[in-house]
């Protein structure tokens, strides 16, 4: 009898721990050769907030909206060098060709889903226009990425408003950063299982700058599943091009690499195509019908562009000092795409579709194999 009970204590006390483990790291599995920040997220890198709102409703409303603010002054003001990368143009960003023309970003960054980029536009413009420093100006070039979460959510009713996109705002906080069904990741599916939003960081050794680089990401993308480089799909018998039939390939993947190092658009567009190296560690193929885009920024304060300045001199490091970043944006995107599906929970959704949770039990036993 002591024996049960104390075996089921056992159980308990393990079940309490395994709820409470929501990230890959929680369950033993490390990956890259840098550290993480202290958060392990976007926000180790000094100034990043980030506030999510999330919308689960009835049966079928499941998306939301994330906001990341880059620096916590008149972001319109001190503009923030900045590029994109394209991996696959399947989608609807926001803004990237004055991104891409002016190398600089002047507003949060805003993800949501596919239907409602308008929604977040509309809320950066009234943002921006409420600071008493911008009443005259005439022009917001608006950041606003999406993925489509039509398979878990009612997508054409448009849920997103203006005002949960400026409540996101309001909202954002420093620290840690809340992963899996939440904001713009509430109804995303990836690799055929839950994924969601995820974020990592690194930071360089001191002979490599000491620099912070950090990763939020919002995974809705197919592929062939590997984790810490172990393959996976083998043994959970879901993976694309099965049998020769193409499946849960499609979809799309928003990642937001932010660092303060002092780099320029060009570097920071040399920056964004290592994330997809990230994501192609994680088996993503970066499908015809996948939108996969890569927004980076630096937020160094020396680099911050005045609007009301007539000059601009920028101190920027050499090339040859950049493949130190470049590892860590790897490192940093593959590792909160996986967060990303870890802290993912299983979802029911419209028409009564169920996506559920990464097996995290089985994959536990592949890694101890």
């Amino acid at each position: 009898m002591v024996n049960r009970i104390f075996i089921s204590l056992i159980l308990i006390s393990l079940s309490i721990s395994l709820y409470s483990q929501t990230r890959m790291r929680d369950y033993g599995i490390t990956y890259g050769i840098f550290k993480t920040g202290k958060n392990n997220a976007i926000t180790d890198v000094e100034g990043v907030t980030v506030g999510q709102v999330t919308l689960i409703e009835g049966d079928s409303v499941r998306t939301g909206v994330t906001a990341i603010v880059p620096h916590q002054g008149n972001i319109f003001k001190e503009k923030v060098p900045a590029a994109i990368y394209i991996g696959n143009g399947f989608g609807k960003l926001a803004g990237y060709t004055q991104v891409k023309e002016l190398g600089n970003i002047e507003t949060p960054i805003i993800l949501t889903n596919t239907l409602n980029v308008a929604a977040g536009l509309d809320a950066l413009i009234d943002y921006t226009l409420s600071n008493p420093e911008n009443k005259n100006i005439w022009s917001v070039n608006g950041v606003v990425g999406e993925t489509n979460d039509g398979s878990l959510n009612d997508i054409q009713g448009r849920h997103v408003k203006k005002e949960h996109v400026l409540k996101a705002i309001k909202e954002a906080r420093s620290g840690v950063v809340e992963e899996g069904n939440v904001g713009a990741g509430t109804g995303t599916v990836c690799f055929g299982y839950k994924g969601g939003i995820g974020t990592s960081s690194r930071v360089l050794p001191k002979q490599y700058g000491g620099y912070t680089v950090g990763v939020l990401v919002q995974s809705n993308y197919g592929g062939v599943l590997e984790i810490a480089g172990v393959p996976v799909w083998k043994y959970l018998d879901k993976y694309s091009f099965r049998d020769a039939v193409l499946q849960d390939v499609d979809g799309s993947c928003m990642m937001v690499v932010i660092t303060d190092a002092p780099i320029d658009s060009r570097n920071l567009e040399r920056v964004a195509k290592r994330a997809m190296m990230g994501l192609s560690r994680t088996g993503g193929i970066a499908s015809n019908g996948s939108g996969d885009y890569v927004i980076a920024l630096s937020v160094n304060k020396e680099n911050m562009i005045q609007a009301e300045s007539k000059l601009y001199t920028s101190k920027v490091i050499h090339n040859d000092d950049m493949s130190p970043l470049f590892e860590a944006t790897i490192e940093a995107t593959a590792e909160a795409l996986w967060n990303s599906m870890f802290a993912a929970k299983t979802m029911k959704g419209r028409n009564g579709r169920e996506v559920k949770a990464l097996p995290v039990t089985e994959i536990l036993h592949l890694f101890n194999k």
